[in-house]
């Protein structure tokens, strides 16, 4: 008898030669976080415009992981003028 091997448990997409990274939708709270602040300092930044405004998804709020680092790296870029 020939073995039967066992599918993956989570078979891969096909190939479709081109490959994006997913930037992960972050809530307020993971994203306050990533930036070691409070919820409400966060809170605070949205409304001063210091970080993009969130994506809204039905009543919840979510901001890109992306957008989120490109804060950071702006603070950066800032602090070495």
């Amino acid at each position: 008898m020939f073995p039967i091997s066992n599918p993956p448990a989570h078979p891969r997409p096909p190939d479709t030669g081109t490959s994006r990274a997913v930037d992960l939708l972050l809530t307020d709270r993971e994203s306050a976080a990533l930036l070691h602040v409070a919820v409400s300092t966060f809170r605070r930044y949205v409304t001063k415009g210091l970080v993009p405004p969130p994506i809204k998804l039905g009543g919840a709020s979510r901001w890109p992981q992306s957008e989120i680092l490109a804060v950071i790296e702006a603070a950066k870029d800032a602090r070495a003028r």
